[in-house]
């Protein structure tokens, strides 16, 4: 994907008609680039009540930036019991210097690690934009809400765990 080019998410919907009125769902959100991370968090939530996910079933957890959020999915994980997944959340934009890069890749992959260390949904709901206004486009802009995506992906994965359990 280059430049200003994106991909419109807001057609993105829970489609998979499961019961989740007994889910617990981590939403763990980077205080950095708050605005945005805020946006995705509202996007994120929203669309779990929609799908009858309880409000006291969805537990938030705040961590400083992006770089701690598999830390914080980690906690989560160890802490509340009986959680069927958990959502990162964060917004890391393009600077001057090669940080962005190497901060994405390590989110990436400490998501990943998290997510199969504990054999459950850890969601990459991270922005990687170039500038604010790409950041923008995609928590609740012209792009739809990556929060909403991210919480349609926890969902899914939710069903497809408990189909391999059945």
């Amino acid at each position: 994907m280059g430049g200003s080019q994106g991909h419109d998410l807001s057609h993105i919907r829970y489609t998979g008609g499961k019961n989740h009125s007994h889910d617990r769902i981590a939403i763990v959100v980077s205080k950095w680039n708050d605005k945005i991370t805020e946006t995705l968090f509202s996007g994120a939530k929203d669309t779990l009540l929609a799908a009858g996910v309880p409000a006291a079933g969805i537990l938030r957890r705040d961590v400083p930036g992006s770089f701690e959020l598999p830390t914080g999915a980690q906690f989560a994980l160890d802490s509340i019991n009986g959680l069927d997944a958990v959502i990162c959340l964060g917004c890391v934009i393009q600077g001057e210097t090669r940080h962005f890069e190497f901060i994405n890749q390590a989110v990436a992959q400490g998501v990943t690690q998290v997510s199969l260390k504990y054999n459950r949904p850890v969601i990459f709901g991270v922005l990687t934009p170039d500038t604010q206004q790409q950041a923008e486009d995609r928590a609740g802009g012209k792009y739809g809400n990556k929060g909403e995506e991210a919480a349609v992906a926890a969902l899914d994965m939710i069903d497809l765990h408990r189909l391999d359990r059945d």
